[in-house]
């Protein structure tokens, strides 16, 4: 698979849509920033659902397993949008 880019649209398989908000790549591993294309599109003054993933070998999303992953990729995540 080619490389995600910020404002791609993937379908989960409960059939939502999600789109790509921020992608980094830290230590030979490329992670992203998704939410929900609907809660994108609604204009409401709460907090937005943000999610972050790995992308797997294959181009796959896949679950962040350790707490300590998290934090690391939460804070390069949390650095970029301070940028934007």
């Amino acid at each position: 698979m080619e490389n995600i880019k910020v404002g791609e649209i993937f379908t989960n398989d409960q059939g939502e849509e999600i789109e790509v908000l921020a992608v980094v790549n830290m230590e030979g591993t490329e992670y992203v920033a998704v939410g929900f294309v609907e809660d994108l599109q609604e204009e409401i003054e709460e907090d937005i659902d943000i999610f972050f993933l790995k992308v797997n070998q294959d181009g796959d999303f896949i679950a962040i397993e350790s707490d300590e992953e998290f934090d690391r990729v939460s804070s390069a995540f949390d650095e970029i949008m301070q940028e934007d």
